[in-house]
């Protein structure tokens, strides 16, 4: 079933790379989606699952950033108590799978820039590692197709840094969002309970 799902994965991942259609089709609004647009959790599966895409750059010619990712909520799907999420549930100072279920996708069609950190085109898996005095690492591990919880800090490719700031509105459900900043690049948002973590990145021309 493992290697099913890897499978499945990897000739996923290649279709959107080498999709040259992708890449020139207008970007997707960055904002969190609808609850219809969410897929139900599958068997074995805790948490609603999305994925998010859009276009860096111009319409035609840009890059094409995607992600998959589980999207859990606030309260316990078991009991349905409301939990405590940074510090708790997600504990600081240890790797957090950046959503539910299986690791979180990110792909990109063409190599970014995080700062200095460069990504090339390719699939990786999206970790986090919040910090309890508000700094905070996103990590890029080569390992994909796996569960969330089975991270190989060996697999990591890279950790870029994330920005720490508060909410206007509380997100009761963990959401991620992809979007185009003023200076041509883009920006990926993590936004849960009262905190939003960012990054941006640039497409090298």
């Amino acid at each position: 079933m493992k290697s099913l799902l890897k499978s499945t994965l990897i000739l996923a991942v290649a279709a959107i790379i080498g999709h040259d259609a992708l890449a020139q089709a207008p970007a997707q609004p960055a904002q969190a989606p609808s609850s219809t647009q969410q897929v139900r959790p599958a068997p074995g599966r805790r948490s609603p699952h999305d994925t998010i895409s859009a276009v860096i750059g111009d319409r035609r010619t840009g890059n094409r950033v995607t992600i998959v990712y589980g999207r859990p909520f606030k309260k316990d799907p078991r009991s349905g108590e409301e939990r405590k999420i940074w510090g708790t549930l997600v504990p600081y100072g240890k790797v957090w799978r950046t959503g539910a279920d299986e690791a979180t996708l990110f792909i990109t069609q063409r190599p970014i820039m995080f700062g200095q950190v460069a990504i090339p085109a390719g699939a990786y898996s999206l970790f986090t590692l919040p910090a309890e005095d508000g700094t905070a690492k996103l990590i890029f591990n080569r390992q994909i197709g796996h569960w969330g919880t089975q991270y190989d800090e060996k697999q990591d490719f890279a950790r870029v840094d994330l920005k720490k700031e508060a909410l206007e509105k509380p997100a009761d459900q963990f959401t991620m969002a992809i979007e185009n900043s003023p200076d041509g690049g883009g920006i990926v948002k993590l936004m849960w309970e009262n905190t939003q973590y960012s990054a941006a990145f640039t497409v090298p021309q």
